[in-house]
């Protein structure tokens, strides 16, 4: 079963690529873009749903493989993301017939699943603490809530690559470079652990972990910042820079800080090759999109995403809080994150409703937000030591 499941997400993930290639044809017809019948967008869409159907297929199998939700570590729930991303999608292509929603989502999708790739996807017994009902109750709600947050940013996204002017330098351009950078880390993550994986790198460290206790630490990458008061135990291996305290998880953000490196050499070698912002490159594939549209795809994503994400990231969770630690509420990092893009989207709809908000600040917003999701799922879950860690 658990084979089986590994390939229906190998499935999934070349049918999203090829999906991606026909939504490309689809913008490019000269002859009627967004036309319903457009002959490019019905094999597109087409080819998403057998996507679609082969990611629930893993999903279910893994359900079975294993015994219980398949959202117990990064690898599954971030696999899940996608899943519920790529759904989203497709209830908003019917919806609005826009085939440069599908250029977008999908390479978003696969990204996410070849990052979740990168994490150990052996099936494992749970830890005590994730054996409840309520780990597919909570952990698939806020998926699915953050899944449709998220397709508020791709609409957001490509608002302001069509509406921000790419003739000269400004601030906004320059923002929208750094989310070119940052898609560029993703992509030289991804890169660089597979590149190591294949090498079979591995350093290890003895250290005294915040439990006074001797533990080891394993490293998939040579080491740039080390465990506090850590041993090297590996020979051959490159020592560690710097350490960091207890509450830091010293592997992950080692991982975290390589990214950021590769990132960079990779954003270079686009400037270069393509001797303009990368933004700018992409803006003149836009230039047929109907911006009032995009904008209210937006806001409509926001709109049924935010309560179901109020569901399963406040209420569910604190119930389960109660049934577990016999407390609502902690402070613990993933908490505390939780509630900032609580408060963060519930802005949102407040300025967009009460300040009229719309448009090119709307989609700021929706960037943003999906920023912080970002930031909450990869970095709070790698770097942040907390209650939560077992992710």
């Amino acid at each position: 079963m658990a084979s089986i499941s590994g390939n229906l997400l190998y499935a999934a993930f070349i049918l999203y690529l090829t999906a991606t290639f026909f939504f490309g044809g689809a913008i490019r017809d000269k002859r009627k873009v967004y036309k319903k019948t457009s002959k490019w967008a019905q094999i597109a869409i087409t080819v998403t749903i057998l996507g679609s159907v082969a990611h629930l297929g893993y999903f279910i199998t893994r359900w079975f493989a294993s015994g219980h939700a398949p959202v117990g570590n990064l690898f599954e729930f971030i696999t899940a993301f996608s899943m519920m991303m790529v759904l989203a999608f497709i209830v908003l292509y019917f919806m609005y017939k826009v085939s440069i929603l599908g250029l977008f989502s999908l390479p978003i999708a696969l990204l996410l699943i070849a990052y979740a790739s990168m994490f150990p996807t052996d099936i494992s017994p749970l830890i005590p603490a994730l054996q409840s009902d309520w780990l597919a109750i909570h952990v698939t709600t806020t998926a699915l809530g953050s899944a449709i947050l998220a397709s508020s940013f791709i609409a957001g996204i490509i608002y302001l690559l069509r509406a921000v002017d790419q003739t000269k330098p400004s601030l906004k351009t320059f923002w929208l470079e750094v989310l070119m950078y940052t898609i560029c880390a993703i992509i030289s993550f991804i890169a660089v652990t597979s590149v190591f994986r294949a090498m079979n790198y591995e350093s290890v460290y003895k250290w005294v972990n915040k439990n006074e206790q001797q533990a080891e630490l394993v490293y998939n990458l040579p080491a740039l910042v080390g465990p506090h008061q850590g041993e090297l135990i590996t020979q051959g291996r490159l020592e560690a820079i710097v350490e960091v305290p207890a509450i830091i998880a010293a592997g992950k953000l080692n991982t975290v800080i390589w990214s950021a490196i590769i990132g960079c050499l990779l954003y270079g070698l686009l400037r270069l090759f393509l001797r303009k912002r990368i933004s700018a490159v992409l803006h003149p594939l836009l230039k047929n999109v109907n911006l009032d549209l995009i904008d209210e795809i937006e806001y409509r994503s926001v709109t049924i995403g935010f309560p179901i994400f109020t569901l399963g990231a406040l209420i569910f969770a604190m119930i389960w809080a109660q049934i577990a630690w016999t407390r609502f509420w902690g402070w613990d990092p993933k908490e505390v994150w939780a509630l900032i893009t609580w408060l963060f989207y519930a802005a949102y709809l407040h300025l967009r409703l009460s300040k009229g908000w719309q448009g090119e600040k709307s989609a700021w917003l929706a960037v943003i937000g999906f920023a912080i999701i970002m930031f909450n799922l990869i970095f709070v879950n790698l770097v942040i030591a907390g209650l939560h860690s077992y992710a």
